[in-house]
């Protein structure tokens, strides 16, 4: 089937304290963004992508494209008021028989294991969601009390959540809630049954400053 990567990228940086948005952060001498993208292609180079931004960063994404040679055939979309919004937006761009990967645009790390087990897994069984196992210890903290709980049953989830395309878009157009946030969830409500994978550990979501060192690291790494 066909494969298509929806990138979604709306952050404005609050939590980066920075007036420059995280997928546009600088990242061993590029953005953000655009070692998405390569992941991506490294992965598969035939991969079609369709990147959701908010409209107002439309050109400022063509611009840095332009000076850092990135000419890599992609669609836009428009952001929406939510995540949900965003990805409804961007899903009306990809074809239904397709296998779509909806990843988050500051995740540059994810591999092409990861990538490759998902895509084999929603083939198969219709979707693929990353998950990597709690390695600390976890409490949860209720009104006024906390307790401990057992964190081999919690995972972390990441992106890409992989979908055949026509069930995913069918569980967004019927959703009766927008609040959902991340895209399994979206179609768990639809009565699907959500299919873990392995992640990648290294597939970070850079939110805060100290995680473009971190992720700075591992690039670093992997290029040796």
């Amino acid at each position: 089937m066909k494969k298509v990567a929806l990138i979604v990228a709306g952050g404005r940086g609050k939590r980066m304290n920075s007036n420059v948005p995280k997928q546009f952060e600088i990242l061993q001498g590029k953005p953000v963004l655009i070692h998405t993208f390569q992941a991506f292609l490294t992965y598969d180079s035939n991969i079609t992508f369709v990147l959701v931004l908010p409209k107002i960063q439309f050109s400022h994404w063509e611009t840095l494209c332009q000076k850092h040679n990135f000419n890599i055939k992609h669609e836009l979309a428009a952001g929406g008021e939510t995540r949900f919004h965003s990805v409804q937006n961007g899903l009306k761009l990809v074809s239904d028989d397709s296998i779509v990967f909806i990843h988050d645009g500051v995740r540059p790390l994810v591999s092409s294991v990861t990538i490759e087990n998902c895509y084999q897994t929603a083939l198969q069984k219709g979707n693929a969601l990353p998950v990597i196992p709690v390695v600390e210890s976890v409490r949860k903290v209720e009104n006024d009390q906390n307790m401990a709980v057992n964190r081999s049953k919690y995972f972390l989830v990441q992106t890409p959540q992989t979908f055949q395309a026509e069930k995913i878009k069918t569980a967004y157009k019927e959703s009766k809630t927008t609040n959902f946030t991340d895209d399994s969830s979206a179609l768990e409500s639809a009565g699907e049954k959500i299919h873990l994978v392995e992640g990648n550990r290294e597939n970070i979501k850079i939110t805060y400053p100290q995680d473009l060192i971190i992720a700075s690291a591992f690039l670093k790494n992997r290029n040796q």
